[in-house]
Formats: structure tokens, C-alpha cells, sequence
């Protein structure tokens, strides 16, 4: 009793750079002004801001800096501590026919653009990740820390979490 320490949640977030037909994405806007709206505004207490990544908006393009990004930062909390606590991937992305910004608790393998990407891929109902298997393969988030993010972010932007019915 009482080694148990505190628990603390660390949160990486990322977003999307410009795109087909979006000169100045609101994404890269929010990533890039995040460290120092939180040294104002500051966290709760146990959380920490931790990495503020902007990504390549291209499907295949920003998968290897994805990697290098999550290997980086998982490497170096656990070379801090031996008990990082919570860690939270929080990503930015895009839809332009939303009002709220959404907490999604899943993803679809599967990438259908409109547009070409900012490397000019336009997939068609293609997979993400092939390893991961066809485009029906779904990744669901178990543990999203709602109890405290959702109230955080209500408070500077109109959001929803979203449904988790696929």
C-alpha cells in the first residue's frame, strides 16, 4: 500500500499538414500552437503534454515518419521512467463537413480519397496497413481517458466523442 505512486497520462498529439484543396489546414494550426497554449493555460494535475508532431498529408508518405514518431517518443518515456503510467495518442485530422471536433474510438483499414494526397495517391477503397488485412479490419481504442479529456478540451472547443457503432 502507497507504493503505487501517482498515475500520470501522457499525451502525443498530431496533425495534419496543408492539403488538396485546404491551403492552411486548422490541424497543423492547433499542433503547432499547443506547447504554448498549455504553458499558459496549463493540465490537470499527473497530465503532460508530451510530443506535438505535424504529419505529410499522404497516406503512405506519412506512415514511416508515423513510426519514427511513436518509437522516438515511446523510447524516451520509458528511458525516464520505468512506469511512464498512461500514454495518449491524440491525432488531429480533418473532416470538412463536421461542426465539432470528434474523439473517435476506432478506424477503418481502409483509405478512399477524393482527392489525390499531397504525394498525388488517390486509393480507391485500398488497405492502410496490408498487414492488418482487408479494408473491413477495424482498430478499436480501449481506455480512452474520457474522464478527464473531454471535459479538457470541451472547455476550449466544441466537441463530441464519437459513436463507437460501426
Amino acid at each position: 500500500m502507497g507504493s503505487e505512486g501517482t498515475s500520470s497520462v501522457t499525451i502525443h498529439v498530431t496533425g495534419f499538414k496543408k492539403f488538396y484543396g485546404v491551403s492552411e489546414n486548422p490541424t497543423e494550426t492547433i499542433v503547432t500552437n499547443l506547447k504554448d497554449f498549455v504553458q499558459k493555460r496549463g493540465l490537470p494535475n499527473g497530465v503532460v503534454l508530451g510530443s506535438c508532431n505535424i504529419l505529410e498529408t499522404a497516406g503512405q508518405g506519412a506512415l514511416s515518419p508515423l513510426y519514427q514518431i511513436l518509437e522516438s517518443a515511446v523510447t524516451k518515456q520509458y528511458s525516464e521512467s520505468p512506469n511512464p503510467g498512461r500514454v495518449v495518442w491524440l491525432h488531429f485530422g480533418a473532416n470538412s463537413g463536421a461542426t465539432k471536433f470528434a474523439i473517435e474510438h476506432q478506424a477503418f483499414n481502409e483509405a478512399t480519397f477524393r482527392c489525390p494526397d499531397e504525394l498525388g495517391w488517390k486509393p480507391l477503397k485500398s488497405p492502410i496497413i496490408a498487414a492488418d488485412g482487408n479494408i473491413s479490419h477495424i482498430r478499436e481504442v480501449h481506455g480512452v481517458p474520457t474522464d478527464f479529456l473531454y471535459p479538457m478540451l470541451n472547455e476550449f472547443h466544441n466537441i463530441r466523442l464519437s459513436s463507437k457503432q460501426i
